[in-house]
C-alpha cells in the first residue's frame, strides 16, 4: 500500500553463493561450516539435493555444518523444486558420480531448458537425456565425467556453465569449455570461479575458452554468505522511488557479485546512492529516463522497470532475451504487471520500453509464482495511489524470506490474505 520507507536493515545473504558453497562443501567431503547462509526455499531444495547424494547436512547456530565424503547416485529422484541453480548444479554433480541420477522438480522447472548443459555433459565423457523431451527435466544423468573438450551456448543461461565449472576440476582428465558469445549473466561465471577457488580449485581462462586442470580435489573450508546485491536491489530502489532514506548493511561493494551494479545504475537514474565500507545508503532524487543494459544482471530487471515508470522520459532495457527461460517469461510478466498498474511499457525482443513518470494506480498483480514479479509489485505498490493486490503472496521466499518484515520494519504498509 502507499507508503515512504526510511530505515537500515542487514542485507539477506546471498543465494547465489550459499548454492555453491553448499555444493563445493559437499564436494570437498568436509566438513565445511556454512556461516550465515541463505535459508530460502531454493536454498533449501539444494540442501535436501546433496543430502539426496549421501552428504550429511546439519544446523549450526550460525550456519549448516556439511560433510560429504560418501556421495553416490540415489534410487529415487531428486527433486529441485522450483529452483533452476539446484537443477543445474546438481546435474554437473551428478555426472562424477557412478550410476545413474534423476532429476526433475515442480511444473514451472520442467519447462525449463536443459538441453545445452546435457549436450556439454555428454561430450566431457557422462551420459545425459532428458526424459521429459526436448531437453526438459526430468533428466537423467550417469557417470562417470572424463573430461574432454565441448562448447556450450552462453546466451540461455550462466548456470549450465557454473555447474561444468563446479564439475570439471575433479574429472580424471583435464577439459576445455569455449562458452559461445553472446554470454549472459557473465558476472556470475566469476562468481562461481571465485568460489572454486576458495576451495582450491582452478579454472584457467582465455577470453571465452576455459581450461580446466582434471584430477583437482577440492578442500574443504569454512565460509561466510555475504550480503546479497540483487536482494537488496528490492529496498534501495524502494527508497528512490518514495523519496525515502535506505541503508542496507552487511554488503560487499567490491565482492564478485554482478548485481552490485545496481549501485550505478540508480546513481545514473537520479537516486543519491552513498557506499562506505559494508553497507549502501539510497535517497531518492530527480530521477531521469536510462537505457540500461541487463545482459549481466537479469535479477534486477524487475525492479528497475518499476523504477522507470517514475522516470522522466523513455528508458530502454536491452540485452535481456535469456529473460524469458526464468521462473516465468520474466519480460511479459514484467510488462503484464507494470500495464496492471498503469504504467506505459511494451515488451521488445530482448527487454522493454517503459515511459515515465506515470501515476501508477493499485489493481491485481499476477505474479505468475515468480519471487522477483511478486517484490517489484509489491515496491510498485509503494507508489501507487491506492493498494495493490498481488497473486502467491509467499513466493518471494524462494530468494528473499525477510522480505515482508524488512520492508514492514521501514515502514511499508501492507496485509497478506491467503
Amino acid at each position: 500500500m502507499p507508503s515512504r520507507i526510511s530505515g537500515t536493515i542487514r542485507a539477506s545473504p546471498s543465494k547465489s553463493v550459499t548454492h555453491r558453497a553448499i555444493v563445493l562443501a559437499a564436494l570437498s567431503g568436509g566438513p565445511c561450516t556454512i556461516l550465515r547462509p541463505l535459508l530460502s526455499d531454493d536454498t533449501l531444495a539444494t540442501v535436501s539435493g546433496v543430502q539426496a547424494l549421501g552428504a550429511k547436512v546439519d544446523p549450526t547456530p550460525d550456519g549448516l555444518r556439511i560433510v560429504g565424503d560418501r556421495l553416490q547416485a540415489p534410487e529415487h529422484p531428486v527433486d529441485a523444486r522450483n529452483s533452476g541453480t539446484t537443477l543445474r548444479l546438481l546435474a554437473g554433480v551428478a555426472s562424477l558420480l557412478p550410476g545413474t541420477t534423476v532429476l526433475t522438480g515442480d511444473e514451472s522447472l520442467r519447462s525449463r531448458p536443459m538441453g545445452p548443459l546435457l549436450e556439454a555433459l555428454v561430450n566431457l565423457g557422462a551420459n545425459a537425456i532428458s526424459r521429459g523431451g526436448d531437453g526438459r527435466p526430468p533428466v537423467e544423468i550417469r557417470g562417470v565425467l572424463r573430461g574432454g573438450t565441448t562448447s556450450i551456448e552462453g546466451a540461455i543461461s550462466s548456470q549450465f556453465v557454473s555447474s561444468l565449472f563446479i564439475a570439471c576440476p575433479l574429472a580424471k582428465e583435464s577439459s576445455e569449455i569455449r562458452v559461445r558469445p553472446p554470454v549472459r549473466s557473465e558476472p556470475y561465471l566469476e562468481m562461481t570461479r571465485h568460489i572454486v577457488r576458495m576451495f582450491g580449485g582452478e579454472i584457467r581462462v582465455d577470453d571465452t575458452l576455459f581450461r580446466v586442470p582434471g584430477g583437482q580435489r577440492y578442500r574443504p573450508r569454512d565460509l561466510e554468505v555475504p550480503g546479497d546485491f540483487s536482494a537488496a536491489a528490492f529496498p534501495l530502489a524502494a527508497a528512490a522511488l518514495t523519496d525515502g532514506d535506505v541503508t542496507v548493511k552487511g554488503l560487499d561493494p567490491d565482492g564478485p557479485q554482478g548485481d552490485r551494479a545496481v549501485i550505478e545504475i540508480l546513481r545514473s537514474f537520479g537516486a543519491h546512492v552513498d557506499v562506505a565500507a559494508d553497507r549502501v545508503r539510497a535517497r531518492g532524487g530527480d530521477l531521469s529516463a536510462r537505457t540500461v543494459d541487463v545482459g549481466a544482471t537479469p535479477d534486477l530487471f524487475p525492479i528497475l522497470a518499476v523504477l522507470a515508470t517514475q522516470a522522466r522520459g523513455e528508458s530502454r532495457f536491452v540485452n535481456g532475451a535469456h529473460l524469458r527461460f526464468k521462473e516465468s517469461d520474466r519480460i511479459a510478466a514484467t510488462v503484464a504487471m507494470l500495464r496492471a498498474l498503469g504504467a506505459h511499457a511494451a515488451a521488445t525482443e530482448d527487454g522493454c520500453i517503459v515511459r515515465g513518470p506515470s501515476k501508477l494506480r493499485g489493481g491485481s498483480v499476477n505474479s505468475r509464482g515468480d519471487h522477483r514479479i511478486l517484490m517489484a509489485a509489491a515496491v510498485a505498490g509503494l507508489v501507487a495511489d491506492d493498494a495493490v493486490d498481488i497473486t502467491d503472496p509467499w513466493c518471494f521466499r524462494v530468494s528473499y524470506p525477510s522480505f515482508l518484515d524488512d520492508f514492514r520494519s521501514l515502514g511499508a504498509l501492507h496485509a497478506v490474505v491467503g
